[in-house]
């Protein structure tokens, strides 16, 4: 009996010592976007993969998806240049292994011939799974100077 309360023991603080490892900081989660932002800056397509869950959506603007595939695509892609970009005005609210992030996100430049100057307030959910951090979903909207709602 002594033996199987042991065993129990050793299990339980080495479960618990296993789930105190997966919780998400927020240095990781700082580290992730900023890895996923330098990947657009320098249109390096791997860097973007490699931050990218393998179920990553992009909510659009305009209510549509974008897959993981067509955002690292266009992140390499020549149609879409980037002049200048920065992101700012971190929320941070982290739940174990996931974590809603709330940025401002700025960039200039052009996409498939069209310019483009955004000022955006992003929502990005990231989660930690098996020990690496990853984004799971992005959605950004356009700040606008009149309040429609709030």
């Amino acid at each position: 009996m002594k033996k199987i309360a042991g065993c129990l023991l050793v299990l339980c603080l080495a479960m618990g010592c296993r789930q105190r490892q997966a919780v998400l900081t927020l240095d990781e989660v700082t580290a992730a976007i900023k890895q996923f932002d330098e990947g657009w800056r320098n249109k390096n397509l791997q860097q973007v993969d490699s931050v990218l869950a393998n179920g990553y959506t992009y909510f659009t603007q305009s209510g549509g998806l974008f897959s993981r595939d067509s955002v690292v695509q266009t992140a390499g892609s020549a149609t879409y240049q980037l002049q200048s970009m920065s992101r700012s005005d971190f929320d941070i609210q982290l739940y174990d292994q996931t974590a809603v992030v709330s940025t401002r996100w700025r960039g200039k430049g052009v996409y498939k011939g069209v310019p483009f100057n955004e000022d955006q307030r992003c929502s990005i959910t990231l989660i930690k799974k098996e020990g690496r951090v990853q984004i799971a979903a992005e959605h950004c909207t356009p700040i606008k100077q009149a309040n429609i709602f709030h």
